[in-house]
């Protein structure tokens, strides 16, 4: 038990004429709480907020005001590491995810984000140029980056959405800042978010960087038609081609006829991409080819989400293996092979007689 002395002396270092002094744990009305160093009731030393909402502040604070070095942490997980100024964010500022990937470097001034920016996305790809005052991907120099960090976009984007814009090759980075060189006779793109009812408003302008990489020809699978193969010799975890297509509901798909599900893939709880007929024939649609990829219980390929510039949040194919120049590209197409009832197997049978060949092949 503390003797009269002791809690006497405790006191006056933690208040000095009635002001927080050492170190104090201070808790606001808005049930925020600070704990760290007070010099004379003035935040001084190092010291972390914990905010009502999970998230917290910590740095080094000088006379009430954070400086130099801070870290706030989001109540997902997130970090943005970030220059004070008297308690503003003001100067070079990185942001990670709750994963702990890299979302955004650049710079602030006066908490807004300034001058040039970069934006990455989970998949690879990123946006970069010069902020508005509002600290918005907003102006006529503004870039989207595929994931090979060479082919862009480069023009036109209002808040990161591509308005007008030119293929160009990302050719050097001086003291942070990109430099582009668009390619002579580009055409123009422009976000083209699919819809219930039209699948693009340019059906017939392929994706330059998926271009580069794939093509369709008769697949080596017995009885699959046609198939996806590559330009190029790759890398396990390259993007290789875009799945986009007509967005309808889980429910649609479910109350329909199998045999008008075969290029339909899953994108979230809500929705699912369709290249339904007469999109299938390239002939009709070849913007992107990802709806031609064969399935394969031994595939060389993964579907992942993509945010695509033009065609929005979508599905990608991603090496899981090198891949050779002109081998086909195969995904797992994940059907549920078991008996549902009255209804029978949720797969059309000739991946049923492919799932008995390759069972077939295990037990050899």
């Amino acid at each position: 038990m503390q003797s009269i002395e002791e809690r006497v002396f405790l006191l006056h270092f933690h208040l000095f004429y009635g002001m927080p002094h050492g170190f104090c744990v201070v808790t606001y009305s808005s049930t925020d709480r600070f704990e760290g160093n007070f010099v004379h009731g003035e935040k001084n030393g190092c010291g972390k907020f914990f905010f009502f909402d999970g998230s917290t502040l910590e740095g080094y604070y000088v006379d009430d005001g954070l400086q130099g070095q801070g870290v706030y942490t989001y109540e997902d997980g997130g970090a943005l590491h970030g220059t004070y100024v008297d308690g503003e964010l003001n100067g070079p500022a990185q942001e990670y995810d709750a994963d702990g990937r890299l979302i955004f470097k650049g710079q602030y001034k006066d908490n807004i984000r300034h001058g040039v920016c970069w934006i990455y996305y989970p998949d690879g790809g990123h946006l970069v140029g010069e902020v508005n005052e509002e600290g918005e991907m907003t102006g006529g120099k503004i870039a989207y980056v595929y994931p090979d960090g060479k082919m862009a976009y480069y023009g036109q984007f209002i808040d990161g959405e591509m308005l007008e814009a030119k293929l160009a090759t990302l050719v050097s980075i001086e003291e942070g800042k990109p430099q582009f060189e668009v390619l002579t006779g580009s055409p123009v793109y422009s976000f083209d978010k699919s819809t219930s009812s039209c699948i693009s408003t340019n059906a017939l302008l392929p994706d330059p960087y998926e271009s580069e990489r794939v093509y369709v020809d008769t697949s080596l699978i017995s009885g699959a038609g046609e198939g996806l193969f590559t330009k190029i010799a790759a890398e396990a975890g390259t993007i290789m081609s875009f799945y986009n297509g007509i967005r309808i509901t889980h429910q649609e798909v479910d109350s329909r006829d199998w045999s008008l599900n075969g290029n339909t893939i899953s994108l979230d709880d809500e929705t699912v991409i369709d290249v339904p007929e007469p999109y299938n024939h390239a002939a009709k649609y070849s913007a992107s080819l990802g709806h031609k990829a064969n399935h394969s219980f031994t595939p060389n390929c993964v579907y992942e989400t993509f945010v695509h510039p033009r065609f929005g949040l979508i599905k990608c194919i991603r090496t899981t293996r090198a891949v050779e120049k002109d081998e086909e590209l195969t995904v797992a197409y994940g059907y549920d092979h078991n008996s549902t009832g009255q209804n029978g197997p949720e797969a059309p049978e000739w991946y049923l007689a492919q799932l008995k060949a390759f069972e077939a092949s295990q037990k050899k």
